[in-house]
């Protein structure tokens, strides 16, 4: 059902006249947007930007707050068929479970984009575009940061990965990135990993129930050198807990995060952390490109990547500008 209506944006060209609306509407086009939720700064300014773009370009949403539960999702997205919208556009919480709505979207005529996250599907043609980050690259550019940072050391590093949510494309792709170029370097060894669903609270909680089960911080009688966070709210967290501990984030053990938010900049020039690869939150003038395209029955491409920066403690900050989320 419709939360609430606020101009979006549409990648579709679904006739308008289709759905109940008024005659001097009758050309507005209306998008169905479900977000995972508001976990983070990241996440609340993600969507701002596609609200704000669709705003520009005149365009309705009818918007929907999953709470991170596919279930109410997969209720979303029933709704915004029914209701008849243009287009449907989601961040997928999970990989898996979307087939049998797409299929009844697409039964439907309405055209299906994915936004943030990928999904697993046994037909791709069941959706029309993916637009958002590259997972693999960000996880490339973390290890690549490390791999520079200690070229010359000889001694052995042990790392622990905290990954985001279990299943999500985000996370599997951003491990497999890392991992790929990490375990080509024998130096490193990843000694642990923990899940913390891309949460401050769950990043803290995984930092004090490991330093309170060793007696330090360590795993397995391993001291941890490194900590590879897969979002900054569980790194936020993870500084929380390493500093309540009289543990030096960024200089007695490595950080590196991604996301990029305005508090884990300042903490990269507070020489808490190491490293924070950019995720880009701001799509939403890129994705209104792909609506205008497909609503002039244009071709788009399938998946489309949001440009995307490093920073490290080597940066000069001053050329950093402010993050806005």
């Amino acid at each position: 059902m419709k939360k609430f209506l606020i101009p979006f944006f549409s990648f579709f060209i679904l006739l308008s006249c289709s759905h109940k609306k008024n005659s001097d509407d009758r050309n507005q086009i209306i998008m169905g947007f479900s977000q995972i939720g508001t976990e983070s700064a990241w996440r609340v300014r993600n969507t701002e930007s596609i609200l704000e773009a669709a705003r520009a370009e005149g365009i309705q949403v009818v918007y929907d707050d999953a709470q991170q539960k596919q279930e109410n999702q997969l209720k979303a997205l029933r709704s915004f068929i029914v209701y008849q919208v243009d287009v449907i556009a989601f961040v997928p919480i999970v990989e898996d479970g979307w087939d049998n709505i797409l299929r009844e979207a697409k039964d439907a005529g309405i055209p299906v984009i994915i936004v943030d996250r990928k999904i697993v599907t046994s037909d791709e043609n069941l959706y029309d575009a993916y637009i958002g980050e590259d997972g693999l690259e960000e996880g490339r550019k973390a290890a690549q940061f490390l791999v520079k940072k200690f070229g010359k050391e000889k001694r052995s590093f042990n790392i622990m990965q905290v990954h985001g949510t279990q299943n999500s494309s985000v996370e599997k792709e951003r491990t497999a990135g890392f991992n790929e170029i990490i375990r080509k370097e024998k130096k490193f060894t990843i000694v642990n990993d923990s899940y913390g669903d891309f949460i401050r609270s769950r990043g803290k909680e995984i930092m004090d129930t490991l330093i309170k089960q060793n007696g330090s911080f360590s795993c397995n009688g391993k001291k941890i050198d490194i900590i590879f966070s897969q979002n900054d709210s569980m790194t936020l967290g993870i500084l929380d807990s390493l500093e309540e501990n009289g543990i030096a984030p960024g200089s007695d053990v490595t950080v590196v995060s991604i996301d990029a938010e305005q508090k884990s900049i300042d903490a990269l020039k507070e020489k808490k952390l190491n490293c924070v690869v950019e995720c880009n939150p701001n799509l939403g003038p890129d994705l209104i490109m792909l609506v205008k395209r497909l609503a002039n029955l244009k071709g788009v491409p399938k998946v489309t990547y949001i440009t995307e920066s490093v920073f490290t403690e080597n940066d000069d900050f001053s050329e950093i500008e402010p993050r806005g989320y």
